[in-house]
């Protein structure tokens, strides 16, 4: 659904000059989805990215000033997504560059399960996430931490990713599913927003896109392995809203 107080501006195909955009595109997962109408249930949970940039792709500027590229509103519509999500999930540079709460307080809801990907196993103690007690937290790294963990910290050690490189995402998801997350909302960094896509791991792309140019910054998305048009990854719009100076489009895949 919109983020409190959008209404609906444009209909789907409709050109729009962007004001404040939020984009949402869904993609069917074809096998998962023929296994559900069986009555099995998904292999993992479904996945969400959200994220703000600027009209050039930016998330934060060369130094890494991020705040804020989104308004309140987009603000408060973020706390949303957490309150309807099972997790939400960053990697470890978010970690360390916000320190975030990732907790519930702008909407009423539930902290949903705080989820940091932490491969190398490098986040100290110190931050909010770990000493807080406020929501249940899982540290996923592929190698032991030699810190002792908080009572309200989980910790998983998976096995790294196909490249050798971060978290094996599926197995994550996949545990993640086995243990009754069934929605988990992805909120970043670069690295972790780059991972899911290029594992084509993404079920719904919440994108705000704010009126500013950044020039030179740190991008949304990194490399794909897209080298030709028709192997990106195509999404439709569903509908435009707006709200205040924010606008959100919504967007699926064909035939989803």
């Amino acid at each position: 659904g919109s983020p409190s107080g959008g209404e609906a501006i444009k209909k789907p195909g409709a050109s729009c000059p962007l004001v404040f955009a939020m984009v949402e595109c869904t993609q069917a997962r074809g096998g998962e989805l023929a296994a559900a109408m069986n009555g099995k249930p998904p292999a993992r949970s479904r996945v969400t990215l959200h994220f703000a940039q600027s009209h050039d792709g930016r998330i934060a500027t060369r130094t890494g000033s991020a705040r804020w590229i989104s308004g309140p509103l987009a603000t408060r519509f973020a706390h949303e997504l957490r309150a309807a999500s099972g997790a939400v999930i960053i990697g470890s540079g978010t970690a360390l560059a916000d320190d975030p709460l990732l907790t519930v307080r702008l909407v009423p809801g539930a902290h949903p399960l705080r989820v940091v990907l932490d491969a190398r196993a490098r986040l100290p103690a110190s931050l909010r996430l770990f000493h807080d007690g406020v929501a249940p937290t899982l540290h996923v790294t592929c190698a032991p931490p030699t810190n002792e963990a908080a009572p309200h910290v989980e910790r998983w050690c998976l096995p790294p990713g196909p490249a050798g490189e971060g978290v094996d995402l599926a197995a994550l998801l996949a545990r993640l599913e086995a243990r009754g997350v069934h929605e988990v909302l992805v909120e970043g960094g670069h690295r972790i927003l780059t991972a899911f896509l290029r594992a084509r791991l993404v079920d719904r792309l919440i994108l705000t896109v704010a009126p500013m140019i950044v020039g030179s910054g740190i991008d949304a998305v990194g490399e794909l392995g897209v080298e030709h048009i028709v192997d990106a990854q195509r999404f439709a719009v569903g509908s435009i809203a707006q709200l205040e100076s924010l606008e959100r489009v919504v967007s699926r895949l064909p035939g989803s």
